[in-house]
């Protein structure tokens, strides 16, 4: 005989425990959760998309300043030091003085030395004022002894005369004697001569003496003033505003002629951001940026583009790349930013070189 079949369970009615249709419910209740969540995010995408369409940020960003370094321009010792590490200074504050004994003595050498020029001078005016006095005496002098010579030669002329036509009348020791002075005078005449041109010769000798007491008077004055300069530079001075920096010197170092001392870091300091080059199509001068300083997260600053380097960063580089030559691989570009900060720029803030910045430039 065939074995009865067993009989198959008949299925269980969801509705038979008193809670229908709870696996539905719980269905539609994380549909219509996940499409809650779904929408909220596409909003939030549409939102942060409108704001941030216009907006282009970098992380490779710094804040910049022109490092004024004070060096030394002459060698010494050093006899104070003024300016200490971070300290706040002023234009034209002093910063170092270095031992000036030196220094004077060469300015008092150099001022000796415009004195001897200057009584120089006054030895060659008086002595070209003797020479014209006897170069015009010369003249006098000469002036007489020609009129004395063509009077002595009118007599002898006429007595030469009178004795072609009466000799009778004219003794012979008359003519020699008319003879004799005008030999005298016309060898006088020439004496004066030579002696008017030895006394302008005199003047023009005095002339140039006194030039070259003048030349040398110039030059001792110049050394006077190279001294003093040289004199000057035994105090150095905050050539800016700003706070000190690299301070490497000491009271007692002996330093030398161009050697660093420290240096001034400048008040006005700016963000030099290097932007991706697919960043600057929109990018202009003028534009808002918002800058995020890493030293100071919970503070908002605010500055504007000022300038965008015309050229990326590596063509300025000591070994700027070839690319003609080898295989080539493009790479996106890095173009400096520069951006000034408009504030706050209160005490409250140090602000210096080297820091890093975020900023993100609203484009218009």
């Amino acid at each position: 005989m065939s074995e009865p079949e067993p009989s198959k369970p008949e299925p269980r009615d969801s509705r038979a425990d008193g809670k229908p249709g709870v696996a539905p419910a719980k269905r539609r209740r994380f549909l219509l959760i996940g499409g809650a969540v779904v929408a909220v995010v596409i909003v939030v995408a549409v939102i942060w998309w409108l704001l941030t369409r216009n907006v282009v940020s970098t992380d490779d960003a710094y804040l910049d300043a022109r490092l004024v370094l004070v060096s030394s321009q002459i060698e010494g010792r050093v006899l104070h030091v003024y300016a200490d590490d971070n300290r706040l200074v002023r234009k034209g504050q002093l910063l170092i003085e270095i031992d000036p004994a030196d220094a004077q003595a060469r300015v008092d050498q150099a001022q000796a030395q415009e004195a001897q020029a200057q009584a120089q001078i006054a030895a060659a005016e008086a002595q070209l004022s003797a020479s014209q006095a006897n170069a015009a005496q010369a003249r006098a002098a000469a002036a007489g002894i020609a009129a004395q010579a063509a009077n002595a030669a009118r007599d002898l002329a006429r007595y030469h005369g009178l004795e072609k036509t009466m000799p009778s009348a004219v003794a012979v020791q008359q003519v020699d004697q008319a003879r004799t002075q005008a030999v005298n005078t016309a060898a006088q005449e020439r004496a004066s001569t030579r002696q008017v041109r030895a006394t302008a010769e005199q003047v023009d000798a005095a002339r140039a003496q006194l030039t070259v007491a003048q030349a040398q008077l110039k030059s001792a004055q110049a050394q006077v003033e190279q001294a003093r300069l040289t004199l000057g530079y035994t105090r150095l001075v905050a050539p800016c505003d700003g706070t000190i920096a690299n301070r490497s010197v000491a009271v007692g170092d002996f330093v030398q002629a161009g050697q660093n001392l420290l240096a001034v870091v400048p008040l006005d300091v700016w963000v030099t951001a290097n932007f991706k080059e697919t960043q600057l199509a929109r990018m202009r001068p003028g534009d808002a940026v918002d800058l995020k300083i890493d030293a100071y997260p919970g503070v908002k600053f605010t500055g504007h583009v000022d300038s965008i380097q015309r050229g990326a960063g590596q063509a300025f580089s000591v070994l700027p790349p070839q690319n003609a030559t080898g295989n080539f691989v493009k790479v996106v570009q890095r173009v400096p930013v520069k951006i000034i900060i408009d504030g706050p720029k209160d005490g409250r803030y140090v602000l210096g070189p080297g820091m890093s910045v975020e900023p993100s430039v609203h484009l218009r």
